[in-house]
């Protein structure tokens, strides 16, 4: 065990680094800071499945073999996904190897939330955050013309009379919306029951993401229109960000409380009739 723990430091130090820098620097990833020590705490708290277990050291030694694969090429590379990958595959490895992987898949949820901390790689995100600038630009357009507030949307640029409003990619919503993905993610694993339910939350995360980005571009162009062009950005615009973000959180929390009832409905033996008497 000794030399398993200073092996896996030696081949794993580097990237366990720049990934818990960027939790700390980077606020696209800045979800890592609450789910590493979630899937930490969850996996402690399941504990190892019940005896007999049975070690798998061929599976598991395989996994690790290619997890090692992954590492050095990504390394060569110089591509941080993958090396951050090989780590979490790593420790899937080693769990495989020692303790089988029945506790693998009661682990499920402590190493997938480990998977989620993972940033994406730039590339991946900027053709992610472009069509969700677009959207947010379009459906925040939609609501001021509603509102009878004259626009005039070009691409990601809103043209209020005097003013301009840029959707750049900090507004696309994806820092949001991968924050909502995992923590409902959490949500689904802590709270419901059925895969079925697990994945509906999930995917009902991503149109409330991108509802409420549009809500925080209409307010954003509400306010500069009918109050003050300083409202547009600076410490306003950070406050609005974050309280529309708790809506949406609250909403993702009320779909899984509403999930977590249809289960119980759905899970809930029938009742035999009454006698008759």
């Amino acid at each position: 065990m000794f030399l398993t723990a200073a092996a896996f430091t030696v081949l794993f130090a580097k990237p366990a680094v720049l990934l818990a820098q960027d939790w700390w620097t980077d606020p696209e990833a800045g979800h890592g800071l609450l789910l590493a020590p979630a899937a930490l705490y969850l996996a402690w708290k399941r504990g190892l499945v019940s005896a007999p277990r049975a070690p798998q050291p061929i599976l598991g030694g395989f996994i690790i073999a290619v997890s090692v694969l992954f590492r050095t090429a990504s390394e060569l590379a110089a591509e941080l996904f993958t090396m951050r990958g090989s780590m979490i595959l790593a420790l899937v490895g080693l769990t495989t190897f020692y303790l089988g992987f029945r506790q693998v898949l009661a682990w499920w949820l402590p190493f997938l939330l480990l998977g989620l901390a993972v940033p994406l790689p730039e590339l991946i995100r900027s053709a992610i955050a472009l069509p969700l600038q677009y959207k947010a630009s379009t459906l925040g357009a939609a609501l001021l013309e509603w509102r009878h507030v004259p626009v005039r949307l070009a691409g990601n640029i809103i043209q209020l009379p005097g003013h301009k409003l840029f959707v750049t990619e900090a507004c696309s919503g994806l820092r949001s919306l991968t924050a909502l993905l995992s923590l409902g993610v959490l949500m689904g694993g802590l709270w419901l029951r059925l895969p079925a339910t697990r994945v509906l939350l999930i995917a009902l995360a991503v149109p409330i993401a991108v509802l409420i980005n549009g809500v925080r571009v209409f307010l954003t162009g509400f306010l500069v229109f009918f109050v003050d062009p300083k409202l547009g950005d600076g410490f306003m615009h950070l406050t609005e960000g974050w309280l529309l973000f708790v809506v949406s959180l609250t909403l993702v929390g009320c779909v899984a409380w509403l999930l977590g009832i249809i289960e119980r409905a759905l899970q809930r033996p029938l009742e035999p009739d009454a006698p008759i008497r």
